[in-house]
């Protein structure tokens, strides 16, 4: 007989591409011995009570929250805050199609969520930070917790800077200010939302505390799509100027450049000073299906077969796709000479590998050098080794966990 667990973050929904990125659900068999010894985490939602006298509500008005799994024995002070991801809206429509949904309503998130890859609490999944505080912000307001602002024609929030303080709040009063060591990351628009805040977290801390962070499928590339227009430009122009993101974002970069070009993390990067580890895929695969080759760009679907199967890819598109991950090795060229930062590029189709078990932490996860994602996460936050891994060009690594699939929704 066999039993399905759901675990959740493999398939892509694209409903609309503007209406952002999503992970669908997806069933992993297991026989009935392995059940029996592996329990999944599920960890109840918290809605911050506090956040609505200061503001901090989500698209729809409603609470935002977290879900927190408390640490234990040598772990108990350190914290690990993980800013969930989920793309962004960049008008009234969309931000009114969100609010709607989990992804700008606390009505309608789940009340329990699985923690899974950096977040599980097994040390046979996650060895350096499975008894750790791990906790998993909500993102409800659609603009990688930067905006502030209201709309009042349509009733929308545009409240993420002040979601993502009163998160950090209600943490330190519940025991992060004595921390001995932290861990900000993201996945996704969270990954964004990680480099952007990196620095604002470091300093809620005493110097002499580890503070580091971690960006999974952060860097969003202001690059040609395959029509040669910059549509994901475009596109943060639209959440930037609705939602109030400008007064939000680091004054180093908006004092020398247009507002909205600093939600960009590759203008942002040399300005933050707190160890930043980005961990990401040449070929992300929400960049080729959202920003490079949307129906937009690709109106009688020539990308169509490649956008759901690398190996469909024809020598053309793998050119172009060559050329984007050139352009994301040169963004990062010059942060990487710093001593403090941290790198693992590697040449899958892939999305969001630190939240995933299988690209987490597995026997056949994805390495370069032989070298696994969490273990180079786990020495360079450690200071165990240097770490800056940047993998061949594809197709070369066979380690990787290639996200195909059936349909484009």
């Amino acid at each position: 007989m066999k039993c399905f667990w759901v675990l959740g973050s493999l398939c892509l929904l694209l409903t609309n591409w503007s209406r952002g990125f999503d992970l669908n659900r997806t069933e992993v068999v297991f026989d009935d011995e392995m059940a029996a010894r592996w329990s999944p985490l599920f960890v109840p939602l918290t809605l911050i009570q506090s956040a609505a006298a200061k503001g901090a509500v989500c698209l729809d008005g409603s609470l935002p929250g977290y879900h927190l799994h408390r640490g234990s024995g040598i772990g108990a002070n350190s914290w690990l805050v993980q800013l969930e991801g989920g793309g962004w809206c960049n008008d009234i429509r969309t931000c009114l199609y969100r609010k709607k949904s989990r992804r700008g309503s606390s009505y309608y998130m789940e009340r329990q969520l699985q923690f899974t890859g950096i977040l599980s609490d097994r040390p046979e999944e996650n060895p350096d930070f499975y008894n750790w505080n791990r906790i998993k912000v909500r993102y409800c307001d659609g603009a990688s917790f930067l905006g502030e602002g209201y709309d009042p024609a349509s009733g929308l929030f545009f409240r993420g800077q002040r979601i993502w303080l009163a998160a950090i709040q209600d943490l330190m009063s519940k025991g992060m200010r004595n921390a001995k060591q932290a861990l900000l990351t993201g996945c996704s628009a969270g990954g964004l939302a990680a480099i952007q805040h990196c620095d604002e977290f470091h300093a809620l801390f005493p110097g002499s505390i580890k503070i580091k962070c971690l960006a999974d499928a952060g860097m969003f590339l202001d690059a040609f799509d395959v029509a040669g227009q910059r549509t994901l430009r475009s596109f943060f122009s639209g959440v930037v100027n609705l939602q109030g993101v400008s007064v939000n974002l680091p004054k180093s970069c908006t004092s020398r450049m247009n507002p909205f070009l600093c939600f960009f993390p590759q203008n942002v990067l040399s300005s933050v000073q707190t160890p930043l580890f980005l961990l990401n895929s040449a070929y992300d695969v929400w960049q080729l299906q959202g920003s490079l080759a949307t129906k937009a760009a690709d109106p009688h679907g020539y990308w169509m077969e490649c956008k759901m199967n690398n190996a469909k890819c024809n020598t053309d598109q793998i050119q172009f796709l060559q050329g984007f991950r050139n352009q994301m090795l040169n963004y990062v060229e010059k942060f990487s000479l710093s001593s403090k930062a941290g790198l693992f590029i590697n040449s899958c189709f892939a999305h969001c590998q630190s939240e995933r078990q299988d690209t987490w932490f597995e026997n056949n996860s994805p390495s370069i050098r032989n070298k696994g994602i969490a273990t180079s996460v786990s020495d360079w936050y450690f200071d165990r080794a240097q770490v800056k891994l940047i993998d061949c060009p594809y197709p070369c690594d066979r380690t990787c966990h290639n996200l195909i699939f059936n349909k484009l929704y």
